[in-house]
Order: structure tokens, then sequence, then C-alpha cells
């Protein structure tokens, strides 16, 4: 059985994965968005879960204690050492994908932080408290657009249902639990995952229900990434990522 600081370094890995993942999927839309507001409000977005990936890289650096940093974690891994739920690297898609993946997201990291901020561990409880007030933010705004779009017109309701209906399979993994959970769990310092999943299911219901939209099908969940088995997705936004670290390697700006 691994160590404590073990432990609290893959969970500490896990959020910062997630965030960072998604927030370079969300920078994709820069100069690409529907409209000038939106292009930002997604920028905006991408720049709040850059900065909670920093930060919870740099704790994982000190748990680990290797002398590596935020910058080593992010750029220098490979694959199967990402550890991100496999929904945020799914591809933009259209525009109403990527809302549907937005609120399936941020509607469970609004009630995973409000957890986590009762973690034992201090630093886990006053990252998400911070992260708390970005979250509420990117969960309006993603249910706002998720209304809009499903009670609006005939093709932006069918396209936010197909986006809703085809990104369905990738939510069961959000609440999952491994050893690590179980592990820090018990000690008062992680969430229980499983314990979020019928206020998770509640809360888009509603949400769906307001946008004229129906709540898919129980179907069989993709799972995998939380221990590092990725779509081919990654390994492509990977490429792109670490592109300038990989060829300059320890190179000064």
């Amino acid at each position: 059985m691994a160590n404590i600081h073990e432990l609290k370094y893959t969970y500490s890995l896990r959020m910062a994965d997630n965030a960072w993942i998604l927030s370079h999927r969300l920078s994709e839309w820069c100069s690409n968005g529907p409209f000038l507001e939106e292009d930002l409000a997604l920028t905006n977005i991408a720049l709040d879960l850059i900065g909670r990936a920093q930060a919870f890289y740099n704790y994982a650096a000190e748990l680990e204690g290797k002398g590596r940093t935020a910058d080593d974690l992010a750029y220098r891994r490979n694959e199967r050492q990402y550890y991100n739920n496999l929904l945020v690297e799914m591809p933009n898609g259209n525009f109403a994908d990527t809302i549907a993946r937005q609120l399936y997201m941020s509607v469970y990291e609004y009630y995973f932080f409000m957890s986590l901020q009762n973690s034992k561990d201090e630093t886990f409880a006053a990252l998400a408290a911070k992260t708390l007030k970005e979250v509420k933010y990117h969960m309006a705004h993603a249910a706002d657009w998720t209304v809009r779009l499903g009670d609006g017109t005939e093709e932006s309701h069918e396209k936010m249902q197909q986006a809703i209906n085809n990104l369905w399979m990738y939510t069961g993994e959000l609440f999952e639990a491994d050893e690590t959970d179980t592990a820090l769990i018990a000690q008062g310092l992680g969430v229980d995952n499983p314990s979020l999943h019928s206020l998770w299911e509640t809360h888009i219901k509603n949400v769906l229900e307001e946008a004229k939209l129906s709540l898919p099908a129980a179907n069989y969940m993709q799972t995998g990434g939380r221990k590092g088995v990725h779509t081919e997705h990654l390994g492509h936004m990977l490429g792109e990522m670490q592109y300038l670290q990989r060829a300059y390697p320890d190179a000064k700006w």
C-alpha cells in the first residue's frame, strides 16, 4: 500500500490533469467562438482551469519531493502517466458538444469541490474553496447555454440532444472510486465519488427538463482515464501541448 504522500500525490495529479486537459480543449475555441462575448467566456474559463491545474501540479510536485516542477508534471509525462477523466479529452465538436461536456463536468466539479473543501488536508481544502468560486460560474454558464440551445430552434435542440446523448457514456467514470480514493476517504482527506452521483444526476436532469431535453438512457460506460488508459484523442493533444518542451528541453525563455 502506498504511503499517504504517494496517495495525495496521485489524487492531486488527477485533479490537475482534469483541469489541464480541459483547459486546452476550451482554449481551442479562442478566435473560433460563435461570437465575441462567447469567445472571451470560453477563453476565461480555460484560464481559470490553467490556474487550477498549476496549483494542483505545484502541490503534487511538493508531495512527490523529487525536485520536479509544475511544468515538468504538465509537459514531461507520457500519455499513460496522465490520470484525467476521459470526458475532458473529448474533442470540442460543435458548440453543443462543448457545452454538453462542460455541463457534465462543471456540475460534477461543483459537488466534488463542495465536499473537498472539508478535507483534513489544508491545501486540498483551500484549493477546493478557491476553485468552487470559479466552478459556480462555469456551471451557470454551461446550464444557461444548455437551456438556450435545447429550448431554441429545431436545429439547436437536435444538436444539443445529440451532444447530451453522445457524451453520456463518459460520465460514469466520474463517480468511480479505487484504492486511492478509499484510503483518502477513510482518513478524511478525499471525496466519496459514488455518493455524488445522485446529486449530479438530479442536477443534470433538472437542467435538461428546463431545456426540454431528455436524460439519456443508462448504457455502457467508458472508463480507464483515471488509470492512464485513454482514447486516441489525448495522444494527439499531448503532441501539440508538449512540442516545445520536447524540442527544446530545459530552454529558458
